[in-house]
């Protein structure tokens, strides 16, 4: 069977040396993310890890930091070096990789332009977007135009999450012991939060009542807004009826898509699927942080047809990225 994952990160350590350190120490970033050789390597060990998992391609983002880091002068050069780098990825190996572009986020309409060369000179599935940038989320009025753009390309943005800003993380996370702080802020919970309120943010800011052709991408199960879907609408349809056209939850079933990436247990993916559908279901790894053999275990031993478990491994992703047109790979029969 055909399984395609899309939360799969690389990095090129050369260019990502342009990023001065001690800018990227004071975002938050730890000294080391683990898994470098991994991240960097985009060839023969990589594509013999996704042969022995079964996985048939990936989509390929960059691993922060990156050009979000960097001023909005600075930023479109390194975004657009990474995305011709991986346009070169893409094109060494048919059918084994695609991309999401790279945007430079402290210039948006530099983002929204490098958006459009990444789609349509270089054939990307849309963008990778990696937490807030300058304590800004994307309901923020000077995105408009990279959201416009997105729904106009018919190209999704995967909302990824990022280091919190300072104050979150003093407030919330610090004092702890050992590494629990920059863990609970990060993949412990406070990313899979953050996330979370960004969906939550561009639904009751009206920013997808304004761009209702944008379609976004959430990995981690989810985000936990499975299991708050029947609560938002709960506490929030009186206000938000004033001035949406639609309940929160149906904004985000409407336009959002979840992703498997890390999570790879029952109770989640029971919670996804009963509120979402299997057609909002895509699988993913989130290599190199989480591995690919763990992630087709679960997909194959998952108690749901054949024809679910196909949407989930391919057919969704093939649909919602066009897969099958932008990298001549085409879904398997199976």
């Amino acid at each position: 069977m055909r399984i395609v994952a899309l939360e799969e990160h690389f990095t090129a350590p050369d260019l990502a040396g342009r990023i001065d350190r001690a800018a990227v120490a004071a975002r938050g970033w730890p000294a080391s993310m683990g898994h470098e050789d991994e991240l960097a390597e985009v060839g023969d060990r990589r594509l013999a890890a996704m042969d022995a998992a079964g996985v048939t391609q990936q989509v390929l983002s960059v691993s922060g930091p990156g050009a979000d880091l960097l001023d909005p002068q600075a930023g479109p050069a390194v975004a657009r070096a990474y995305n011709n780098r991986l346009k070169g990825l893409v094109d060494s190996h048919p059918g084994r990789f695609a991309g999401f572009a790279h945007l430079p986020m402290t210039n948006p309409e530099g983002a929204a332009d490098e958006l459009e060369r990444a789609v349509r000179e270089l054939g990307f599935c849309g963008a990778l977007i990696n937490g807030l940038t300058d304590g800004r989320f994307l309901d923020d009025p000077t995105y408009a135009p990279l959201l416009a753009r997105a729904a106009a390309l018919d190209a999704p943005l995967y909302l990824h999450p990022g280091i919190p800003p300072e104050a979150v993380r003093k407030a919330y996370y610090d004092g702890l012991p050992g590494a629990a702080s920059f863990l609970l802020s990060s993949p412990g919970w406070g990313w899979h939060a953050e996330t979370a309120v960004h969906v939550l943010r561009l639904v009751l800011s009206g920013a997808l009542e304004r761009h209702r052709g944008l379609k976004l991408i959430i990995g981690h199960m989810g985000e936990g807004l499975p299991a708050m879907l029947a609560r938002c609408d709960s506490v929030f349809t009186h206000e938000t009826s004033q001035y949406l056209g639609r309940t929160v939850s149906q904004a985000i079933l409407d336009q959002v898509w979840i992703t498997t990436s890390g999570f790879f247990s029952l109770p989640p993916f029971l919670a996804a699927l009963t509120t979402f559908g299997a057609d909002r279901i895509l699988f993913s790894v989130d290599y190199p942080f989480s591995d690919s053999a763990e992630g087709t275990r679960f997909l194959e031993g998952l108690p749901i047809s054949p024809a679910d478990r196909r949407k989930i491994a391919h057919g969704n992703a093939d649909a919602l990225l066009k897969l099958a047109s932008t990298t001549g790979a085409q879904p398997s029969s199976t």
